[in-house]
């Protein structure tokens, strides 16, 4: 972290989700309305994750870091750790104020005192039950600073129980943001110049189940589709697959501007594990879900969040989970090895040894990459259509990252692949892309 001067304004650091990413903006809009931007030394705000016990142990090293580097800043930590252990954080002689998940995304609770920010001990912690939040307000960002994909938030909360997951008490239960919030916000961010727009919450897949007439994320994509045409390049965050429903099946096959990777909440691929981490599908259910969408869109490709080393699990089961990657084709891993997390069903089942995990998630990774390397084996020779996002960077339809020369963060440029690094393409650019639906079409198919 640099070291921020007096007068600085204010930082925001950001781990974790998509969905955090959004939310940093909310907090930036909102905290900047409560003046903290104004105060002498600047002010630090840290957006933490709670999903494993490292990510808190980073936020809380970054914490430290933050004060080392810059004596005279607030510092204000928030987002899901915060909300789930915020005694970790007041204990912290370097945190002058803890917020949760739902007061964080309001300037008021920003608003502490005098400009010296100056507040007693026991005001420290604003944290309220999560659980008593009904609604998922809809904040409008206008504009993601240097980015020309924009995310909008759709969804809040969970009302899953998985026995491995701390989330649903980081984010209270499901609640969705009504249609018409969404497709004015996302019309606002392609006003702004944005060529895509993610769609991001805690569990997509379960958006309307809790408004009037329980329309689907299907049903939203759709609309969403339609009453947006000048939007180029529409792309899903993480879906549970036994969720999915017809018309999102419709929208995949039929309009090309939602791009064809859709990002699995897979957890194992062993059904006894499934079983036990309490989900909802079995490992013959994301099979078929697969091999069904590439029926419709035979370039659409996949990536996973798989655990390795949940409690109980043997070699034969972990097999299992390496097998599915080949039989899911997935081209993009993220390996979690598991921790426990404190009062989580999981974490009093017999747990498998850390050395186990450790090389259970080694693997897991190397198949990934074998997995990653296929796929960018299979563009090199072909053209696809990539939205710069940064000078020399951007990403094809599949999001596969693309390394280039030339192209303006916001085009999108027909690009050839030329060779890859194991990681990104390497791509020679063509002619920028002038019509909106040539962003999301494959211009080569994939091998």
């Amino acid at each position: 972290m640099t070291k921020i001067p007096p007068k600085a304004g204010l930082n925001i650091q950001t781990f974790g989700c998509r969905l955090n990413t959004y939310e940093s903006e909310v907090i930036r809009k909102e905290a900047g309305k409560a003046g903290l931007a104004d105060l002498d030394g600047g002010a630090i705000i840290i957006n933490t994750c709670a999903v494993t016990n490292e990510a808190v142990r980073q936020a809380r090293q970054s914490i430290r870091r933050a004060r080392r580097e810059n004596p005279d800043t607030k510092i204000i930590v928030t987002g899901c750790a915060a909300q789930t252990e915020p005694e970790t954080f007041r204990t912290m002689d370097e945190v002058d104020l803890v917020l949760g998940n739902e007061e964080k995304l309001h300037a008021k609770n920003y608003v502490v005192g005098a400009p010296n920010f100056g507040i007693e001990r026991e005001e420290k912690v604003r944290v309220n039950d999560i659980m008593d939040v009904k609604e998922a307000a809809s904040h409008m960002v206008d504009a993601i600073d240097g980015r020309a994909r924009a995310f909008v938030q759709v969804q809040n909360g969970c009302d899953h129980r998985c026995t491995f997951c701390i989330i649903p008490y980081g984010r209270g239960n499901s609640r969705s943001v009504p249609a018409g919030a969404v497709i004015d916000q996302v019309q606002r961010l392609v006003d702004s110049g944005h060529r895509e727009i993610v769609v991001t919450g805690v569990d997509i897949t379960s958006w309307g189940a809790d408004l009037p007439g329980q329309p689907t994320l299907g049903t939203l994509v759709q609309s969403i589709l339609t009453r947006v045409p000048n939007l180029d390049r529409l792309r899903l965050s993480s879906i549970d697959s036994i969720e999915v429903d017809e018309p999102l099946m419709e929208a995949i096959a039929g309009d090309q501007r939602l791009m064809p990777h859709l990002h699995l909440s897979l957890q194992a691929g062993d059904n006894m594990i499934l079983k036990r981490m309490k989900r909802r599908h079995l490992r013959e259910d994301t099979i078929e879900f697969c091999h069904r969408v590439r029926e419709l869109r035979p370039d659409c490709v996949f990536g996973a969040d798989i655990i390795a080393g949940f409690p109980t699990e043997t070699e034969e089961m972990f097999q299992n989970s390496l097998a599915i990657v080949d039989e899911c084709d997935l081209s993009f891993l993220h390996v979690f090895p598991y921790s426990p997390r404190p009062g989580t069903p999981a974490a009093r089942m017999p747990q498998v040894d850390g050395a186990s995990i450790k090389f259970r998630a080694a693997r897991l990774r190397a198949k990934g990459e074998v997995a990653h390397e296929r796929l960018l084996n299979g563009m090199i020779g072909q053209s696809y259509a990539v939205l710069v996002e940064k000078d020399g960077f951007g990403r094809t339809p599949h999001f596969v990252p693309v390394k280039l020369s030339g192209g303006s963060p916001g085009e999108i440029c027909t690009v050839e692949m030329t060779d890859h690094d194991g990681k990104a393409l390497n791509g020679r650019l063509h002619v920028p892309s002038k019509h909106g639906v040539e962003s999301g079409t494959v211009m080569g198919a994939l091998n």
